[in-house]
């Protein structure tokens, strides 16, 4: 059984009850009456947070609790600043965007604590508590869980403490204390189910079916998790469903039905893809590529294992995280050993005064030497920021389009934007497994260094955007960020140098050191933004993408496959074959053709 990673996210859905508990029904039916009020109507705040507590999808989540502080700070609103950091926060944490989340959670808590809101601050540090577990931060998650206990017992909140206990039984699974981690799920479904909470005695009945799994008792591992699906699929949660279900796909596994697994396991990656789940699509790559190892299907294997890899780290940014838990934790040791050291400061100055004025004298003379230092060393770490501010700036140019490196810097992030029409193409290498074989890991990297670099220099050259590398795979797009109506013909001018370079490079290398690529083109429209909050990648999404990666993987070494949106746009200048139909999964039959030469070559 495969351990899953960031499980304990699980319980963040209802870590801050009331904050979030998705049922689409109820926020469809909201969002109608939330749209005929004004924002000065005394209902609009309950309904907007109404609204974000029912909603399924993170992002709109995001959306109506920024709405919500924003609101609630300008009518001075302490109680809805609160829930609005609430529901913020745990919306960044369901997304896996752990220092997003801690840095709504934290203001959120200075509120609650300076309000005396003892069960919004125990229902913070709860959730406080799961972001640094989730980040491997399992000490400062301690911590905030005693906190929370503290704070949640004043008021008697059995439904968060409730939800506690799942939080702790989370942790304890992550650390791999199976059975510790059952009896703590065992007790939160005691609770819930006295309370008739529907919600979180579902998240219990699949929290100990995935204690059953881990402990190979698989029947009735299966009858929980599917009891809890049931219940999720009623109430259109699709989060936990994603994660259910790759549990249920090793039980198939195990089971010898390695079909029903793959079924389970894609409905798993759908609907991860379809809310935007990071970590759980990066599982559910993992998961196939498990299964496909265990069929012996190494191409798909490989394929799966490098998405995994891919989204993995761009979820993983565990520095970030721990420099900000550290952060937060040095902070909260130094503002009490401020107060300590103001109590000791304020008994010596009193000893010093009746003692003798002279000391006073002194102290004042130390002072202002003091102070003086003090404002040479401001003025030389203003100079150190500012010379770090410039090379920043300059490696932001180096790793995004310009356009969209302005934009970040005029306003800290950078809106999505549709193209109606773009090229995208995909390279891959063939062969490249058995071609590893034969070089050292340094050898392979600086060959496919050299490779990249040269295609790098080729899209330059051509004015196209290069997207992403994923192992040996390598990706590009032309028609943005700048819109151009040439952008078929550029690419595949681009994809026949990239195709002559390697032919080039390769015709007196030994066979078996000899590479070869293929590539694949496909037009149409997609979406294009900058992804994560550290180490930016500037990224593309959308059908027009995906469709570009099958393409690719219906060429032929040596060759350039386009599809017939791609054809309908270039066919005018490039001499093109046309192929049989081929079959691609989830697009059907596709009309595709190889390009051989521009029409004013012979």
């Amino acid at each position: 059984m495969t351990k899953k990673i960031g499980f304990l996210i699980l319980a963040v859905w209802l870590s801050a009850q009331p904050i979030y508990s998705q049922d689409q029904s109820k926020a469809d039916s909201l969002f109608s009456v939330w749209q005929s009020l004004d924002s000065s109507d005394a209902s609009y705040l309950p309904v907007l947070y109404d609204l974000s507590y029912y909603e399924s999808d993170p992002a709109r989540v995001i959306d109506y609790a920024e709405q919500i502080v924003r609101i609630a700070q300008h009518q001075q609103n302490v109680r809805y600043q609160v829930l609005g950091a609430m529901s913020q926060g745990q919306a960044h944490l369901v997304q896996s965007n752990f220092e997003e989340a801690l840095r709504s959670f934290f203001p959120g808590l200075e509120l609650a604590i300076a309000n005396d809101m003892s069960r919004e601050a125990g229902q913070l540090q709860s959730s406080i508590a799961d972001t640094y577990v989730n980040s491997g931060n399992f000490d400062n998650g301690f911590t905030y869980y005693k906190r929370a206990i503290a704070n949640l017992e004043k008021v008697k909140d059995t439904i968060s403490i409730a939800t506690l206990l799942i939080n702790l039984g989370d942790a304890h699974f992550s650390n791999g204390d199976i059975s510790e981690a059952g009896d703590y799920f065992t007790q939160s479904l005691t609770l819930f189910e006295t309370l008739n909470n529907e919600e979180g005695t579902a998240f219990n009945l699949g929290n100990l079916g995935m204690v059953y799994a881990e402990q190979g008792k698989h029947l009735q591992a299966e009858d929980h998790l599917n009891r809890a699906i049931e219940i999720f699929e009623r109430r259109q949660s699709f989060y936990p469903i994603s994660v259910f279900l790759t549990y249920i796909a090793d039980i198939y596994l195990h089971n010898g039905d390695t079909p029903q697994a793959i079924k389970v396991t894609l409905r798993s990656l759908d609907l991860a893809q379809e809310h935007g789940l990071k970590s759980e699509i990066s599982q559910a790559h993992l998961k196939l590529s498990e299964i496909y190892e265990a069929s012996d299907d190494e191409s798909k294997a490989f394929y799966h294992y490098r998405q995994h890899i891919t989204i993995r780290d761009s979820v993983n940014n565990i520095e970030t995280v721990e420099a900000l838990a550290n952060e937060r934790t040095e902070f909260e040791v130094s503002q009490k050993q401020a107060e300590l050291d103001l109590v000791e400061q304020q008994r010596k100055t009193q000893k010093a005064y009746s003692t003798a004025a002279f000391v006073g004298l002194g102290l004042l003379s130390l002072l202002a030497i003091v102070l003086y230092r003090s404002n040479r060393i401001i003025k030389r770490s203003n100079q150190i920021i500012a010379q770090e501010k410039e090379r920043s700036e300059e490696l932001l140019l180096n790793i995004l389009p310009h356009a969209v490196a302005e934009e970040l810097k005029r306003k800290g992030k950078v809106k999505a934007r549709k193209y109606d029409s773009v090229s995208v193409l995909f390279a891959d290498f063939v062969g490249f497994t058995s071609y590893s074989q034969h070089l050292s890991p340094e050898d392979v990297v600086q060959t496919i260094d050299e490779y990249f670099t040269a295609f790098d220099k080729i899209i330059t050259k051509n004015g196209l955007e290069k997207i992403k590398t994923l192992g040996d795979g390598y990706m590009c797009a032309s028609g943005l960020p700048v819109e151009s109506t040439d952008h078929a013909v550029s690419v595949v001018g681009t994809a026949l140098e990239m195709i002559e370079y390697v032919h080039h490079k390769t015709q007196n290398m030994n066979e078996e050191l000899a590479l070869d690529i293929r590539i694949g083109i496909h037009s149409g429209p997609v979406v294009a933004g900058v992804v994560g909050l550290k180490k930016f990648a500037y990224d593309i999404w959308g059908d027009t993408v995906n469709t570009a990666s099958r393409i690719e993987s219906h060429s032929i070494p040596g060759r350039v496959n386009i599809s017939e949106s791609t054809y309908q746009q270039i066919s005018s200048q490039y001499v093109c074959e046309a192929r049989a139909p081929q079959e691609v999964k989830g697009k059907g039959s596709l009309q595709m053709y190889f390009v051989s030469h521009p029409k004013t070559q012979s």
